[in-house]
């Protein structure tokens, strides 16, 4: 992880004036160039969502290429001509690009191979045997890939094709499961995208070649089976690499349209239908939330999980903590007393994983927190021991709450949908993992005060 900040100039027409070669080399990628309207549409919604605002925001930036996926943190501030843009914690992973043959040859190749096409929501619109047979089973049309094809994921927990959904590009090595004349038999797709005359992506074309040996006509065990999660027992502990691979994609593009009718950056409609759009992002978001939690409980909770040992800074997480769920508070009249920019508070902890309990840790202090109040954050320093403070306001937490609020899926009694019950665990664990800790301080009616404690550093 590096602190270096990728910086870049956007003019009050949303094009793209300066740039350090991280940002310029992502905007070529996307078709575009210096002095042309930003190419990167997340980006290009939040610089648009802080012009519109006349505000600074700061938030989660997720893009992609053809090269790699990107996760970083992004912080927007608009002026008179347009707006500033600072990009930090920018993580790559490479994709991985199959290489397919054509599938006309693939599916002449083989006489047992089956080709098929799907729309763009993955909805069957043929499917033969070879290139000229009948139909292979009947029944097929409108069903969903999916529900034809009983998906495998790879041994990483993913799911080829459905990543390639999400980045509207080809794939190959999906192995599936479906019931062929033969019986019960194992087929791996390959497929390739579709595109209309207006660039805009249709669907996939492919083929499915039976694998060696693959037919059998004995039933798989009573267990889950769901073709979007394969079977196993819910109890197996690949469910939750499941879980998230097929879920974390389409609940983001989920997320990404609502916000954008919500937003209205396409143009203005009812107040109502926005209202309704910005409903649906808050649930995704919800969603999206509790994937997130059983994903990092399975990563906490396996032999051997260890922390990186950043070089960090607890005064400047906090501050970009607040940057991002500062418009989270303000819509409920919370003020929030952050660190002075000058104040440092140098510790040793990976730097992802900390700003995510500062996350989790101020983002329930908004949400138990009544409107109008004040949320304070403090930084202290007691021998080797580096900390921050989150305190806040709301109705504290009694002496019997505190001896259970760092267990697993406690909400000490609450019923509504604000979260898993995990996030204290799961940050209880990470900062012991860090060689640190996380305690609470409170009493009822007084507020609630969580310390996060970590190895200081000179």
């Amino acid at each position: 992880m590096s602190e270096r900040l990728i910086r870049g100039r956007i003019d009050r027409g949303g094009r793209l004036v300066s740039g350090d070669a991280a940002l310029l080399r992502l905007q070529q990628r996307a078709g575009a160039g210096l002095d042309k309207p930003l190419a990167l549409p997340n980006l290009a919604r939040l610089v648009a969502l802080a012009q519109r605002l006349q505000r600074e925001i700061s938030r989660p930036l997720v893009a992609a290429d053809d090269h790699s996926d990107i996760h970083a943190l992004v912080r927007i501030v608009p002026d008179a001509e347009g707006a500033a843009i600072e990009i930090s914690d920018w993580r790559t992973r490479p994709i991985a690009q199959p290489q397919i043959p054509p599938v006309t040859e693939a599916a002449a190749v083989s006489p047992q191979a089956w080709s098929w096409e799907c729309d763009g929501q993955l909805r069957l619109v043929a499917l033969r045997r070879g290139v000229a047979a009948p139909p292979v089973v009947s029944g097929w049309e409108g069903r969903s890939l999916s529900e034809l094809f009983e998906l495998q994921p790879d041994d990483d927990g993913h799911f080829a094709v459905l990543q390639a959904l999400a980045r509207q590009a080809r794939f190959d090595g999906q192995r599936v499961r479906t019931d062929g004349p033969d019986g019960r038999m194992a087929m791996t797709l390959a497929a390739a995208p579709l595109f209309d005359g207006a660039g805009r992506f249709t669907g996939f074309r492919g083929t499915a070649l039976p694998e060696e040996g693959a037919a059998t006509a004995t039933p798989a065990p009573a267990v889950l089976s769901d073709p979007a999660f394969g079977s196993l027992p819910l109890s197996d502990p690949a469910f939750g690499r499941r879980i998230d691979g097929a879920l974390r994609g389409p609940l983001a593009r989920i997320i990404a349209t609502a916000e954008t009718i919500s937003g209205q950056f396409d143009g203005p409609i009812r107040a109502d239908y926005a209202r309704y759009a910005g409903d649906i992002a808050h649930a995704g978001r919800h969603l999206l939330g509790l994937v997130d939690d059983l994903a990092d409980l399975q990563n906490i909770e396996r032999p051997g999980f260890k922390a990186a040992r950043d070089e960090i800074d607890l005064g400047d997480l906090a501050r970009r903590a607040v940057g991002l769920l500062g418009m989270k508070a303000e819509e409920k009249g919370i003020r929030i007393d952050a660190p002075p920019t000058d104040e440092r508070m140098p510790a040793t902890g990976e730097f992802r994983r900390v700003l995510q309990v500062l996350l989790n840790l101020l983002g329930n202090a908004i949400r138990y927190s009544p409107e109008d109040s004040l949320i304070w954050i403090r930084l202290d320093r007691q021998g080797d021991r580096a900390m921050v403070t989150v305190a806040d306001q709301g109705q504290g937490i009694d002496a019997g709450q505190q001896a259970v609020v760092f267990e697993k899926f406690e909400r000490l009694g609450r019923t509504d949908s604000g979260g898993s019950g995990l996030g204290l665990y799961i940050a209880r664990r990470l900062a012991r993992a860090m060689e640190g800790d996380l305690t609470v301080d409170s009493a009822p009616g007084q507020g609630a005060r969580f310390t996060l404690s970590l190895p200081a550093r000179d």
